[in-house]
């Protein structure tokens, strides 16, 4: 801290009972040789929660922020965060992070983490802001402060709790891209001692499901595919109507390609648990003037449960959408490119997630992990400008990263209509805007729900493979 550029810090020390008495010697030390260094000592060990909301009570400054011991902020770090909040276009901002770099014991980097701007989806999926993390003292003390029974993922708990207050005053969450933290991967770390991490991990959960239950979430939380990662299992599919369209303009009128990629996209379907329902309804759309021929070879694949809409006039993917919504109104409307085949061996409740995620309060359009037989993405939504370092496209499925972004729920800029997901609501609004082919009606849908204040949304838990490859 000594060495930030910012000087105007204070710095808030709580020694937990520490039975070694060099490190009371050493906090002594400190707090004499410099003034902005404040240290108490508890009587009793009381765990993270206890010190940290200790330290909390101590804070004499507008804004704290969260620090683990054994990690360090570049010395711009405070500097970099303060210059956005005391601009005075960042008077309405509450919370600030930034990115960060995670470094070995011996100070060399082996990651840097770009986090995205503000995602509440991916936030509900991990702990992704982590550090630097700046907030309102204010908000912080307004909502109790850390709470108990929490230790581990007090971080997450309560900056769950603070953007909740911080979004419904409408207030600002702001994320700076600069690596003003080093996150240190050492044994000792609480994030990642053996015996912590798992509880960590299952409070993490908690926090989590109880903010599912306070924004009235119809959804059970439940751990992802690695320590740290939750997922939101939403019921909406058991209470909304949905229509499932497979839009296809008999692509060249070549009978056989024609047949192979819808036939596979029907057949999948067929085979899944949702073909049963009695609120979804799946149906095929094509152009009104096809070829008899191809409409005979249609109806001979389609279950009797399904229903072929021709579309009169001009064709295009959105007419074709809209054209099946009019004569099959639902709630949800989840768009299929034919080829696309739903894999339900790896996500048996593929359309539940989708709808799930479309039903959600504020959702725009909602792809999935569309990939190839050999397990290679070639879809998992688009972010623009990209954040990362990496691209998913081209990654095995399943691939950890940084973010871990091939593995949670979360916001992203565009999606493609290959397979997606969209609200009733939302595609009434903006379906004049969908044009082009599955990516650029996707883009294009996307980015006009963006511009009226929509999430564009992208799940792993529905999978599809391009089963023949069509025009995108």
């Amino acid at each position: 801290m000594q060495q930030q550029r910012y000087a105007n810090w204070e710095w808030c020390l709580v020694d937990d009972c520490s039975t070694r008495p060099e490190v009371r010697a050493a906090l002594e030390q400190a707090a004499a040789a410099d003034p902005r260094i404040r240290v108490t000592w508890r009587e009793r060990n009381g765990g993270i929660v206890a010190a940290t909301n200790d330290a909390l009570a101590m804070a004499r400054g507008e804004f704290v922020a969260l620090l683990d011991h054994d990690d360090a902020i570049v010395p711009d770090g405070v500097h970099v965060v303060m210059h956005a909040l005391t601009d005075p276009a960042g008077g309405d901002i509450d919370y600030v992070y930034t990115d960060e770099a995670h470094t070995l014991a011996d100070g060399r980097e082996s990651a840097h983490f770009l986090k995205p701007d503000w995602s509440p989806e991916r936030f509900r999926s991990s702990m992704y802001t982590c550090h630097l993390s700046v907030l309102r003292t204010s908000v912080v003390r307004d909502i109790g402060g850390f709470r108990e029974g929490f230790d581990g993922s007090q971080d997450h708990d309560l900056v769950l709790r603070a953007t909740e207050a911080i979004t419904a005053a409408g207030r600002r969450i702001v994320h700076l891209p600069a690596l003003a933290y080093h996150w240190r991967n050492i044994a000792t770390s609480v994030s990642r001692a053996e015996g912590t991490l798992s509880r960590a991990v299952i409070n993490g959960r908690r926090a989590v499901q109880e903010q599912v239950d306070r924004l009235g979430l119809d959804a059970e939380v439940v751990h992802g595919a690695v320590p740290g990662c939750y997922r939101l299992v939403r019921h909406a599919i058991d209470r909304v109507k949905v229509t499932v369209v497979v839009a296809t303009r008999f692509e060249g009128a070549a009978v056989r390609p024609y047949r192979s990629a819808v036939a596979a996209t029907v057949r999948a379907m067929s085979g899944t648990s949702d073909a049963a329902r009695g609120n979804v309804q799946f149906v095929v759309a094509h152009p009104a003037s096809a070829p008899a021929e191809l409409v005979d070879l249609l109806d001979h694949e389609l279950p009797a449960s399904w229903d072929r809409v021709p579309v009169p006039g001009g064709w295009s993917l959105a007419t074709a959408l809209d054209r099946a919504l009019l004569l099959h109104p639902a709630d949800v409307l989840v768009s299929v490119a034919p080829g696309m085949v739903p894999r339900a061996d790896e996500t048996p409740d593929w359309l539940g997630a989708m709808v799930g995620l479309a039903a959600s309060p504020g959702a725009g359009v909602v792809g999935a992990l569309i990939a190839d037989r050999e397990n290679v993405v070639h879809h998992a939504g688009w972010d623009v400008p990209n954040y990362r370092w990496y691209e998913l496209e081209g990654l095995p499925v399943g691939q950890t990263t940084s973010g871990n972004d091939l593995l949670i729920e979360r916001e992203c800029t565009h999606v493609s209509l290959a397979a997606a997901a969209v609200s009733d609501r939302a595609w009434r609004e903006a379906r004049q805007l969908a044009a082009g082919r599955w990516h650029e009606a996707g883009r294009r849908l996307s980015q006009a729900l963006l511009d009226r204040g929509c999430r564009t949304l992208w799940t792993p838990y529905a999978r599809f493979d391009e089963h023949v490859a069509i025009d995108l």
